[in-house]
């Protein structure tokens, strides 16, 4: 070694006087300063420890004094702690190779500004911290060989670091993963690592079960709606700024409340509330004392089991749908005439039908009823109504129906309590398979876009929710993650304050409410 041409060794007395006390391999050494200053010399301050540092192997090991330099090599060294060279601010020279190194503290060299060289060689290092290297201004080189880099994310910093030293660093090698082995790290782009993930972690419980959960903005603020059956109530919620979190503001009272679904038309907010009792009702919210007041009875002899409620716009005119599940019913349409809505048209008699979807396909308004009892059938609006176009083969028994748009082709996603729920494209004539997700017992499959991800969230009532994310390089949803919202029945995305919230129902307990989250796993 360098060291060995330049400073005598010291007699091996002193490297049993500087080791008193160690009884055991050195493989953690959290302050590793403290050791050496033990020993003075008038050279200064230099430790080698070489050999396995313990009480049978104690006559081996060799400790010298140098202001400048420091070996650690050929033993145990497992870990290097935060401010393991606390004091050593002359240390130029820093050796730890040959060792058993796994673990570097981010903090490991903190205060060392003279230091000039650092070995980390030939060890057993597969990734470093995040600014390792920082406050080391005067280093000229470094060698990190012989180690097995994992060249992931969290060494995304080393390849941007080595691309704006000054410092000579010996070549370094990925070892994996399997498809970057033995690939040089300088060769690496910074932009070629995907570092940024996403993560849903619970934020909140609301006590009620709830079936259904709408968001609107109302007066320039989001806003949450759950529908709660067994308290037969819709709960509105809004966010509280200063308090940081959702708080109810009103009520509206009634009797097994299915779907509360808000519009907002010119300015004021009414509400399209579905019961399975007590028929179905249109409220008002009362700008001056903030109340919904009642407006309008929805006639009863039509809708028997309300299941479903979609409102959308045709032509300047609103609309809402509401399907009817059960045998006596007919899913009816219903048109606002400036005072109230009114039935417009009736679609589907007699089938049972569990939801409706509203979606354009090349620019034309579209309908798509799910059914108990046949297969989704697809209506087209022709100026005044909607008529049958066509239905989607090899899909019976399909719960509910929910689309969603890339660029400008539609996909729509098809829930089945039993089988197979799909991914479908539409390629200009039909909707065809893109992907099948097994969902055993599954009442929802709701596609959503949020912080401009997109996923699919794949509801179970007996076991955890999947959730997929869409790759768009494959064009198919992967699976990402598992939420344990028992029973849900649908899935919402609520954007404020630079937020991201996923509200998600539950039949059979507590509504959940999800932060979403941005992860750069590279920091």
């Amino acid at each position: 070694m360098l060291m060995e041409q330049i400073v005598p060794a010291l007699p091996v007395a002193g490297a049993i006087d500087a080791a008193a006390g160690i009884s055991h391999k050195i493989t953690q050494l959290p302050t590793l300063s403290s050791l050496c200053m033990q020993v003075s010399h008038p050279l200064g301050v230099h430790c080698d420890l070489r050999g396995q540092l313990s009480t049978s192997a104690i006559s081996s090991a060799a400790v010298r004094i140098l202001r400048h330099q420091f070996l650690i090599t050929y033993n145990s060294l497992e870990l290097i702690g935060d401010d393991a060279f606390a004091g050593l601010v002359h240390l130029e020279y820093l050796f730890i190779e040959q060792n058993s190194l796994e673990v570097i503290s981010k903090n490991a060299f903190r205060g060392l500004k003279n230091l000039l060289h650092l070995n980390l060689a030939n060890n057993n290092l597969q990734t470093l911290p995040r600014h390792l290297f920082r406050g080391l201004d005067s280093l000229t080189s470094v060698d990190l060989r012989g180690n097995a880099f994992h060249c992931d994310c969290k060494l995304k910093w080393l390849v941007e670091w080595l691309s704006q030293t000054n410092a000579l660093v010996e070549p370094i090698e990925c070892r994996s993963p399997p498809e970057l082995n033995r690939t040089s790290v300088s060769e690496l782009r910074p932009g070629e690592f995907n570092c940024i993930t996403t993560d849903l972690v619970l934020f909140d419980t609301l006590p009620e079960q709830s079936l259904s959960v709408e968001t609107f903005t109302y007066h320039g603020e989001q806003n949450l709606v759950v529908a709660q059956p067994f308290t037969g109530r819709c709960s509105f919620l809004e966010w509280d700024h200063v308090a940081g979190k959702f708080r109810n503001y009103a009520y509206i009272n009634g009797s097994s409340t299915v779907v509360c679904k808000p519009l907002v038309i010119e300015g004021e907010l009414f509400v399209v509330v579905a019961q399975l009792f007590k028929g179905s009702h249109i409220y008002k919210r009362h700008e001056a004392t903030g109340q919904f007041l009642h407006m309008q009875v929805i006639e009863s002899s039509r809708m028997r089991k309300p299941n479903d409620i979609e409102v959308f716009r045709v032509e300047g005119d609103w609309y809402f749908i509401m399907a009817d599940s059960s045998k006596a019913g007919s899913t009816t349409l219903y048109r606002w005439n400036g005072h109230g809505f009114y039935s417009h048209q009736s679609l589907h008699p007699w089938y049972r039908d569990t939801d409706a979807e509203f979606l354009e396909i090349a620019g034309k308004p579209h309908l798509i009823l799910a059914s108990s009892s046949q297969r989704p059938v697809i209506y087209q609006w022709n100026k005044k109504e909607f008529v049958r176009r066509t239905d989607i083969p090899d899909m019976d028994d399909v719960y509910a129906v929910k689309h969603f748009k890339v660029k400008e082709d539609v996909y729509i996603c098809l829930t089945r309590f039993l089988g197979d729920s799909k991914v479908m494209h539409w390629d200009g004539s039909m909707f065809r398979d893109v992907q099948q997700m097994p969902s055993r017992g599954s009442m929802v499959f709701q596609p959503l876009t949020i912080a401009g991800y997109r996923y699919a969230f794949l509801g179970n009532d007996y076991s955890f929710s999947k959730v997929y994310r869409y790759d768009p390089i494959t064009g198919l949803f992967q699976h990402f993650q598992e939420l344990n919202t028992q029973a849900p029945r649908s899935f919402a995305h609520l954007s404020v304050d630079q937020r991201d919230f996923l509200i998600a129902s539950s039949f059979k307990g507590k509504t959940h409410i999800y932060q979403h989250v941005i992860i750069d796993q590279s920091a």
